[in-house]
């Protein structure tokens, strides 16, 4: 497929996600995206290093170089750009994205977060949810918006809790649902099946 949607996935730790991202435009030939650069701010973040073992562009910036915020994700930006980035994919990207980054892509950058959303926003979802003691939970994905899981609802997939769940266990489980959901959302993203302007006009009907 010509003129594929030039992707950056962010992360910061083991990228399971990025890994199901790329093995879908891999492995898939009317894949309407290329993953075209991993950015992680953590040098040694597992998903980084492996994106280096599959000869992926990969770009680390440390915060702590940069005098604040706003100066570090210009830099990012800045790369990006170069790069051709149309859209951006978080997948475990442990930072909030700033209004540099979001008005640079505006409506162009997603999330998947493990939880059926609004419930259950932030760290330790699954945690959250045998708390809460509901009977599903599941995954999101979602537009990034400036606050903490907090952007358009873009798909979801749900996942039961089961009798003597604990955290590790409802994790893995939801984990098999992020790595199908979320490379079906890219691909309808890069084919202009969904988009902010989309779920903008669902949520007024």
């Amino acid at each position: 497929m010509n003129n594929k949607k030039k992707v950056a996935v962010f992360l910061s730790g083991r990228g399971s996600n990025f890994e199901a991202l790329y093995r879908y435009s891999r492995d898939h030939v009317d894949a309407a995206y290329t993953i075209e650069r991993v950015f992680s701010d953590k040098c040694r973040a597992p998903g980084f290093l492996k994106a280096r073992e599959w000869d992926i562009p990969t770009l680390h910036l440390s915060r702590r170089d940069f005098a604040d915020a706003p100066s570090w994700e210009e830099a990012i930006v800045s790369r990006l750009k170069a790069d051709g980035i149309e859209l951006i994919c978080l997948a475990g990207y442990m930072r909030l994205v700033g209004p540099v980054l979001l008005q640079a892509f505006p409506g162009a950058i997603i999330n998947i977060h493990p939880s059926l959303l609004p419930a259950f926003p932030g760290l330790h979802a699954q945690r959250q949810a045998l708390d809460y003691g509901v009977r599903f939970t599941g995954c999101t994905v979602h537009l990034v918006d400036g606050g903490m899981d907090t952007g358009p609802i873009l798909d979801q997939a749900v996942v039961p809790v089961c009798p003597g769940d604990d955290e590790a266990r409802l994790a893995a489980r939801i984990l098999v649902e992020e790595h199908r959901l979320y490379p079906q959302v890219l691909q309808a993203m890069a084919l202009g099946l969904v988009s902010s302007r989309s779920v903008s006009s669902e949520a007024a009907e």
